[in-house]
């Protein structure tokens, strides 16, 4: 497969909900209006708080000793994408659509945008997926989004589909969306 790269507009780094009200309003939301997508402005802004470059030239979250072992996938049934941080892009590595290794809940099948994390599965690898995904729960509780991360997902089945880095395995899966 020839590489496939989706460039995507800046995030727009301003702006949002205060961050303790985010807080305060934070929740998982389990119910999504399919036909309501995810723009390419939102997808980009989901994305860097995940797991983007701040102008720091740091991460957007912590990663223990510096290790950035983790790494950010979007699965569509189109297939999937890779994130690449540095160049804000999404690089296509699968045609293959992985949606139902994570359809174990019904209300899956209705969100517009899926998020597979995966990470070094040893001491601090869970810990940076858990503040990536934390952000984006602030991030679609600032948007008025529904987000649920779980793992309640065939990880043995999505991490032998995915290209990854040697020691990488998949640890959770984020849908996200606007609600019905």
């Amino acid at each position: 497969m020839a590489a496939e790269v989706k460039q995507l507009p800046p995030p727009v780094l301003t702006g949002g909900m205060p961050l303790m009200e985010a807080i305060n309003a934070r929740q998982s939301g389990r119910r999504y209006n399919p036909e309501h997508k995810v723009d390419d402005q939102t997808l980009s802004e989901i994305l860097w708080v995940a797991w983007g470059v701040n102008s720091h030239g740091k991460r957007t979250i912590p990663t223990a000793r510096n290790l950035q072992n983790m790494g950010l996938y979007v699965i569509s049934p189109e297939g999937c994408w890779r994130y690449n941080a540095q160049d804000n892009c999404l690089e296509k590595v699968s045609d293959e659509n992985l949606i139902p290794l994570c359809e174990q809940q019904a209300f899956v099948k209705n969100a517009p945008l899926h998020l597979i994390y995966t990470a070094v599965d040893d001491r601090w690898g869970r810990s940076h997926v858990g503040s990536a995904y934390q952000n984006v729960y602030l991030y679609a509780t600032s948007k008025g989004m529904n987000t649920v991360v779980r793992g309640m997902i065939d990880t043995a089945a999505l991490t032998a589909a995915l290209p990854l880095p040697e020691g990488q395995v998949v640890i959770a899966h984020q849908t996200i969306g606007y609600a019905e």
